[in-house]
């Protein structure tokens, strides 16, 4: 090893010894709520879990939040799971898989969190709270705080005279958790040290009037109870960790938890205009990226950039690779851009090292979906679509950044018609001379029989008549021709394209072109 990465390995080293040791066992947890379309975020959530989970040989485990009956749905709940079974981010316990620690879905573990807040409650960690909003607004504004300053602890030393009075008039209490007067601390395992002052953090409901248990309390009990050691979410749940930590100490204290997890918050993805990326940005929307054409191994490559890198000086890399240098405790802090252009070419790069087979096989689906082939698999199209596709794999294989960009490079390939509209791109540079080059064009083809009719006789042949012969320059020589051949202004490489179209359909095209000019 050198001298410089020796440094930099040393370096790396005092920037981890600077947090915490990861326990010996790791158990990490995706647990995301089925409220939408998936969003990039939190596919970048679930892959750094899953990349800790395979670098320590620990376990992921898989569970959905779903007790908000208002915004909770179905349809997004299988688009979560359809989402990490196209990435293949698989999990060890949890939806689909079981484990010791079932149900995995909230809604199914309602009695759990019952059970867990009347111990709180009983143990005193917890208790009754009858302010509504509108009063605990009223009692900030007399005291001279602002409306919204946020709960005031009015009912932590209620008397039961007091609370009788309450019920007597039919109210329901909400369950707030005691939070002591004394500042939280903890070591981030991103971030390294961050602490909460006394008294910023006001008590705070985990059980609704009406007896539904919110997000504060399933989430730290179901860690707890599925022995999660490492939490690893983004910086938007930062400012509730106080509460979680002071969470885990009660439970702890009554037997339910064995110990308090290690936090590690991940950076914003950010997107335009210095924004955090939301959920309505299109760029968000996982599927947006998938119907473009990403595929799996080069989205998740990119995101993975989102706050971690492999090396100073790479940016491609393949998953077993970052498995094998992953350390959470290497995750940047600051906010992460989501650049789409630089997300596009990492693809390009992974498109390129596919398979041929591999990649016609991806394509095909999106080939269907743009009306090019007459089915949605390879083994379903006719032989002429499979031999023309495996001819042209090589062609388009390294000019494709996306796999939605296939059927404009294949389309006129696949085709048989005589003639194809150009594009307006493509007419715009055809110049004076179009015609004239045309005409020589299809005048010197069609002395070239059938058996001639190759890639390099055909670059020879028309080379000589209209470059050399007929001092046009080459721009002006083949530009013509090709947006004939393809109707594009970008295309695969035009003589092994007339080659595999064929003699007859590629000289109607120049014919069918000269005449639409």
């Amino acid at each position: 090893m050198t001298e410089p990465e020796n440094a930099a390995q040393s370096a790396a080293q005092e920037t981890k010894n600077d947090k915490p040791t990861l326990p010996k066992d790791v158990r990490v947890r995706f647990c995301p709520s089925p409220t939408g379309t998936p969003h990039v975020g939190m596919v970048r959530t679930a892959l750094f879990n899953w990349a800790e989970a395979r670098a320590t040989g620990g376990k992921l485990i898989f569970r959905i939040e779903d007790t908000d009956a208002a915004r909770d749905s179905e349809e997004s709940y299988n688009q979560i799971l359809e989402a990490l079974r196209w990435l293949g981010i698989d999990w060890d316990e949890g939806i689909d898989v079981g484990g010791p620690h079932g149900p995995y879905r909230q809604s199914e573990r309602t009695d759990i969190y019952k059970d867990v807040a009347a111990k709180l409650l009983a143990a005193g960690y917890a208790y009754e709270s009858y302010s509504t909003p509108e009063e605990i607004k009223e009692r900030n504004l007399a005291a001279g705080r602002p409306a919204e300053f946020g709960y005031d602890g009015y009912d932590r030393d209620l008397t039961e005279e007091q609370k009788a009075a309450f019920r007597a008039e039919g109210r329901k209490p909400a369950l707030r958790i005691r939070m002591p007067d004394e500042d939280i601390a903890f070591d981030d395992l991103i971030r390294g040290r961050i602490e909460f002052k006394a008294g910023s953090v006001p008590d705070y409901v985990i059980v609704r009037p009406n007896g539904d248990a919110l997000y504060t309390l399933t989430n730290p009990v179901d860690d707890a109870l599925m022995e999660i050691n490492v939490v690893l979410r983004g910086e938007d749940l930062l400012s509730s960790t106080p509460r979680q930590i002071v969470l885990y100490r009660y439970l702890e204290a009554l037997g339910i938890a064995k110990t308090t997890p290690l936090f590690g918050h991940m950076p914003y993805v950010m997107g335009q205009g210095n924004k955090k990326l939301s959920k309505r940005d299109p760029e968000s929307n996982l599927f947006n990226h998938r119907d473009a054409g990403f595929i799996r191994e080069g989205l998740l490559n990119y995101l993975a950039l989102l706050g971690w890198s492999i090396a100073p000086d790479r940016d491609v890399f393949s998953m077993q690779e970052m498995i094998e240098k992953f350390d959470v405790r290497d995750v940047k802090a600051n906010p992460a851009r989501f650049d789409l252009d630089k997300a596009i070419s990492i693809n390009a790069e992974h498109i390129r090292m596919l398979d041929a087979d591999d990649f016609l096989r991806r394509s095909v689906p999106y080939l269907h979906r743009d009306g090019v082939v007459s089915a949605d698999s390879w083994d379903a199209l006719t032989e002429r679509e499979q031999a023309v596709l495996t001819a042209a794999a090589p062609l388009v294989q390294p000019r494709v950044r996306l796999l939605g960009e296939v059927a404009g490079m294949v389309g006129s390939l696949l085709s048989t018609d005589g003639y194809i509209e150009p594009d307006d791109d493509a007419r715009k540079q055809l110049k004076d001379s179009a015609g004239a080059v045309l005409d020589l064009a299809v005048a010197t083809l069609e002395g070239v029989s059938e058996a001639d009719w190759k890639t390099d006789f055909l670059h020879e042949t028309l080379n000589k008549a209209l470059v050399e012969d007929g001092g046009y320059k080459p721009r002006l020589a083949f530009g013509p021709v090709r947006v004939a051949m393809s109707g594009r202004r970008v295309s695969p490489p035009l003589f092994e394209s007339m080659e595999i179209v064929g003699r007859e359909v590629s000289l109607a095209r120049l014919r069918g072109l000269r005449e639409h000019l």
